[in-house]
């Protein structure tokens, strides 16, 4: 069979009601200096078991335009049609690309970039969120190395005009950003900002990509917009996870089946394919993706901190035993 009809499937758990869908809100073509053509954006996404993306090109920065004919919504149409082929989501965006201090914001759920392509950004964000935009402050850290929070944003994010936050972009990690979610209520969002080949950087031995986990209530690119908008959504990067305890807590009780055999041992399944790590005491639990493990479990109400688990910036999920359906 053609490799390109195979899709690898992720295994993470609806939670609480809601389907937790994989997206990545994040990717770059060749319509602005990405490296490939739109269409293969999409194929690649199915092919590693995202369920959305978004396309998300530079309004500013088109190396290719000479060559390339066609408006700044192109990469979508081309985009959308390929989704539309395989029954996958494909949500229009574009990025609104600054120097710092304001740096680069995505719009996402547009319906034209056209009217974005004006010289102040804050105009620009404006023209965004008339069109009913979810703004996603892009890779806080870059290209300076240094995660702030400049006036410029907290005036955005005090008015309404920022949604959300990668805390983790491409291959950066940025933890300081976890308390600016928590304290904004902002959406916590990780993304590949893939430019090349996705499996130069992921797969094929490498990390899984980066990925938005998010908890819609239905499979519909509306239903996704509702779920970043209400801020139902959690950050998973390189085994790691962050976001909004009460949303951390459901998706781990989701994954992780504990049944007791006596007063001191339980099985406990893990079903997702995210590992997760324990810690109580000097004790360390690993509880690892599709796996079943025979483990000595202190009392009910032990607190167990999950290390792989982020709601703060370092600050982490906590659980007992009675947490769980037993």
């Amino acid at each position: 069979m053609d490799n390109s009809r195979v899709r690898s499937e992720i295994h993470i758990p609806d939670i609480d009601g809601y389907k937790t869908l994989k997206c990545d809100f994040h990717i770059h073509t060749v319509f602005s200096d990405g490296k490939v053509w739109p269409d293969i954006r999409v194929a690649e996404a199915w092919q590693e078991g995202l369920d959305a993306i978004a396309i998300t090109d530079h309004i500013e920065y088109r190396p290719n335009k000479e060559t390339l004919k066609g408006d700044l919504n192109e990469s979508y149409k081309i985009a959308k049609r390929a989704g539309d082929a395989t029954g996958f989501m494909v949500i229009h965006g574009t990025e609104i690309t600054r120097s710092k201090p304001l740096g680069h914001l995505n719009a996402l759920f547009i319906s034209d970039a056209m009217p974005l392509d004006i010289e102040d950004p804050l105009e620009a964000i404006e023209k965004a969120l008339q069109q009913g935009a979810f703004i996603m402050w892009n890779h806080p850290g870059w290209p300076d190395d240094k995660s702030t929070l400049y006036p410029v944003h907290q005036e955005l994010i005090k008015a309404g005009k920022i949604h959300g936050v990668e805390v983790f972009n491409y291959m950066e990690y940025y933890p300081v950003t976890f308390d600016w979610s928590k304290n904004n209520n902002l959406a916590f969002m990780a993304n590949t900002d893939i430019h090349g080949l996705i499996n130069t950087d992921y797969g094929a031995g490498n990390k899984i990509r980066p990925m938005t986990l998010v908890l819609a209530k239905e499979r519909s690119v509306e239903s996704i917009k509702e779920a970043l908008f209400a801020k139902r959504s959690i950050a998973y990067f390189h085994g790691e996870l962050a976001g909004k305890q009460e949303h951390l807590k459901a998706l781990l009780k989701a994954s992780v089946k504990i049944r007791i055999i006596n007063e001191k041992r339980a099985e406990v399944t893990n079903i997702s394919d995210i590992t997760y790590r324990a810690v109580s005491g000097n004790n360390l639990y690993i509880l690892p993706a599709n796996k079943t493990v025979l483990l000595t479990i202190p009392g009910p109400e032990t607190v167990f901190t999950v290390e792989n688990c982020h709601t703060g910036n370092g600050e982490k999920l906590t659980v007992t035993v009675s947490d769980f359906d037993i």
